[in-house]
């Protein structure tokens, strides 16, 4: 399965955090001022998507170009978000595992933008804020999440959850049933590695990073 990074606007994770993904990714996608970030990670996306309206500086994509960077630059006016269009393309051409870097803080109609990207069949797999790893659970799987790290669970589907396992967390999955509107908030990691098994429906799987309760 072919690998991109998807770097969007607002606060991102520092290059160490990301270093895992970037050594089994081969293409990096920046959505208009994720271009910011790349930069300041220093590094060159292969491709740049967006209006560039939020662009700290135009003479960037000159800089990009000229390293041989692809430029798709649209019109402010549209109906998706920059990070939508630049979903969409990477899938065009065939990337099956997308994660995406950047969003955190900043404005709360982008962020639940975000959020809802999730809920869509074709979503990323991962997203990484500057404090957050959110991870999209369709199947059971063993995740790495820190010992003493929070995690947040929310469902994915229309109708709540049920069936849902679990290994690793303070307190357990097995039993609990989530009415729709329902959700898991501040469990805790008491070992290195969890394992969650979302049951019938899919979920979110949101880890704080910074240890902090």
């Amino acid at each position: 399965m072919t690998e991109a990074l998807l770097v969007c606007g607002g606060a991102a994770p520092p290059l160490e955090q990301i270093q895992h993904i970037l050594k089994k990714t081969c293409f990096i996608c920046a959505a208009d001022s994720g271009l910011d970030t790349v930069q300041a990670w220093g590094l060159t996306p292969d491709l740049i998507v967006g209006d560039m309206d939020s662009l700290s500086d135009r003479s960037l994509l000159e800089s990009c170009r000229s390293r041989g960077c692809e430029i798709l630059e649209q019109s402010s006016y549209k109906d998706d978000t920059d990070t939508e269009t630049a979903l969409r393309e990477l899938r065009r051409r065939g990337f099956g595992h997308i994660i995406l870097a950047g969003g955190g803080g900043g404005r709360l109609d982008h962020i639940l933008a975000l959020q809802a990207l999730f809920m869509r069949p074709e979503s990323p797999a991962e997203w990484y804020t500057d404090r957050e790893r959110i991870v999209k659970l369709s199947a059971a799987r063993n995740i790495t999440a820190g010992r003493g790290n929070l995690v947040s669970l929310f469902p994915l589907g229309p109708n709540g959850a049920r069936g849902m396992q679990s290994r690793g967390l303070e307190w357990p999955l097995a039993g609990l049933e989530w009415p729709p509107g329902y959700f898991g908030i501040s469990n805790i990691c008491i070992d290195e590695e969890i394992w969650i098994d979302p049951g019938e429906s899919p979920l979110l799987l949101i880890i704080n990073c910074s240890g902090a309760r």
